[in-house]
């Protein structure tokens, strides 16, 4: 995933993910590998990650007016997730 700059709609984002579940991978190498790009084109966007054991992945973002949508990656392979995160921050309705 090259690192893009996200809509200003878009106001925050929040990973959840398990240390430990194996469920848990594809969200975790999604991270390793695209974090620092997008921290890097979105230096002003909130990109909280919180790290619990046996919590379901997930991704949550938060847009204007404090709408939010959720998207559960749970089992899914990182490029899974890279598509379930790019649906979910293109959501502008």
């Amino acid at each position: 995933m090259s690192a893009r700059a996200f809509s200003k709609s878009l106001k925050e984002l929040r990973i959840h993910f398990s240390q430990t579940s194996a469920a848990s991978n594809g969200l975790r190498d999604f991270i390793v590998k695209t974090y620092p790009g997008l921290k890097q084109a979105n230096p002003g966007l909130p990109i909280l990650i919180r790290e619990a054991s046996g919590v379901e992945s997930r991704i949550i973002a938060r847009f204007e007016q404090g709408r939010e949508r959720k998207v559960v990656v749970d089992s899914l392979s990182a490029s899974d997730v890279e598509q379930k995160f790019n649906a979910l921050v293109s959501e502008l309705k």
